[in-house]
This record gives structure tokens, sequence and C-alpha cells, in this order.
């Protein structure tokens, strides 16, 4: 699948893993780039639900519509599919929605 990125502050932590890391620290930048990787080599979003890649799954209620990879612990990749034609996913935020 083919990523793009909600805005470009999030898009700079996503393609440079040194960004990621003095944002996040090293772990959470490991995870970071592994869920890219795994989203990137995926065929479609119902791949990633049906295999559990990265604990994908559905979200509920006000974010209906989205799905959330873990990271590292309580840190979620928020992500929906963006576009019809293509194979397309956007990654909305990293964030701890709980």
């Amino acid at each position: 699948m083919d990523i793009t990125y909600k805005n470009r502050k999030l898009e700079r932590v996503c393609r440079d893993s040194r960004v990621a890391e003095k944002t996040y620290g090293r772990m959470m930048a490991f995870k970071i780039m592994q869920r890219l990787e795994e989203l990137s080599a995926a065929d479609s979003v119902d791949m990633l639900l049906r295999f559990h890649i990265g604990r994908c799954h559905a979200l509920t209620q006000n974010r209906r519509g989205q799905y959330a990879m873990d990271l590292v612990h309580p840190y979620r990749m928020i992500f929906e599919e963006y576009g019809d034609v293509f194979k397309v996913v956007m990654i909305m935020e990293i964030v701890d929605y709980h």
C-alpha cells in the first residue's frame, strides 16, 4: 500500500528515523519504522486485520473508519483508508487515545 500523511510534521517523523528517535525515543522510533514497513508490504487493510499484523484493529465511536496499530504501550499509530481505486492509507497521528 502507499502511505500519505496528515501533515508535514508527522511525515518527517515517519520518514526520518533520526527525527522519530529525537521526538519519541529509540524504541518508539524502531516500532514506527517497523509498522510503516508492514503497512507498505500489505496488500490491503483487510490483510492487516485478518492476520493481526501489528495488532491492527478497527476503532469505534468517534474514530469510526480509522484503524490502529500498536507501538510502544500505550501509543498507537492511527490511520485510515484513503482513496477507492488504489490501496492508500493516510497516517493520522501517533497518540495514546486511551
